[in-house]
């Protein structure tokens, strides 16, 4: 049976700077991405991928407070679906090119993928996730006593809608995508972490929060059996005392190893150290390998080239 890569695409496979932020921009930087993640399957490997949405979730809800005065808003839960829907739409295009331009015989499929969050987590009794446009203190408050939303300042920059980012619990469309992959598809699934929905009365519901993409990819990989979990970023690989002269590059990491530096602070919270512990979770479920590495080292990275491994001890 062929190797099974659920590979996390970074948002900055998908938007590199705020000069570049088109949907042709967005496209064309997909089709670098995909580029690579192709010279692995011509290897034999079956992908999974799945991707970030922040910043287009960020772009619909912009668009729907301007138009406010002319049609209804978009809810939190709607924008993740059609973030999943779009950037899939890309990504399928492009892999179809791209195994085309390659007389490969592959397909490609994009999952609007639900995952079950726990109606209790902590998260939701304190939202800090910032999304949406930047108001000012008078609209937020409006909003908040109007709406009923979560409002914070945001660093100085102004007022911000913010949600919970509870864990993922559980992959609803989980079968399909393992159908799929059988079928040797690749797919695109759990696109910005999923759309939240919690189970009530075993009734599904979508709520407003946003799931961290590595978590939710991770579960996924797990679930699946994946032989590899790849989180492609902005750096090459996993660094300890990052940005200071004592700068170090990790080729490799045992589970035991990357609590510890993740226990000392090396990890920044905003950035490496998501990524960091969605990977402890994966190996702790049961997988046996995972990668961190930036898109164009992915071939040479599952060779044991490039990128930053972890395995169990």
């Amino acid at each position: 049976m062929s190797r099974v890569a659920v590979i996390a695409v970074g948002g900055n496979s998908l938007i590199k700077d705020k000069q570049h932020q088109t949907v042709p921009d967005q496209f064309k930087a997909v089709c670098e991405t995909v580029n690579h993640v192709v010279n692995m399957i011509e290897e034999g490997w079956e992908v999974v991928l799945t991707h970030g949405n922040g910043p287009q979730v960020g772009f619909i809800l912009l668009r729907s407070e301007a138009a406010l005065d002319q049609i209804h808003s978009v809810p939190v839960d709607s924008a993740v679906a059609d973030t999943q829907g779009a950037i899939g739409y890309q990504f399928q295009m492009a892999l179809d090119n791209e195994f085309a331009r390659r007389s490969l015989q592959k397909g490609s499929a994009t999952i609007v993928t639900q995952v079950v969050v726990d109606a209790n987590d902590p998260a939701f009794q304190n939202p800090t996730k910032p999304i949406g446009p930047f108001m000012d203190e008078a609209q937020a408050k409006e909003r908040q006593e109007k709406d009923g939303w979560d409002v914070m300042e945001d660093a100085g920059r102004g007022w911000r809608r913010v949600v919970a980012s509870p864990k993922p619990q559980r992959v609803i469309e989980l079968e399909a995508i393992r159908a799929l992959i059988k079928a040797g598809q690749v797919v695109i699934a759990v696109g910005g972490g999923g759309v939240p929905v919690v189970e009530r009365q075993g009734q599904l519901e979508g709520v407003a929060a946003v799931i961290d993409k590595d978590y939710a990819s991770g579960l996924l990989a797990a679930k699946l059996g994946a032989d590899s979990f790849i989180i492609s970023t902005a750096v090459d690989k996993v660094y300890i005392n990052y940005g200071k002269p004592e700068q170090q590059g990790l080729d490799s990491l045992t589970l035991s190893q990357a609590k510890e530096y993740l226990a000392q602070g090396h990890f920044a919270k905003g950035s490496m150290a998501p990524k960091v512990e969605a990977v402890i979770k994966f190996l702790e479920a049961g997988g046996q390998e995972a990668i961190i590495t930036n898109p164009e080292n992915l071939g040479q990275a599952v060779k044991g080239l490039a990128g930053t491994r972890f395995i169990k001890d």
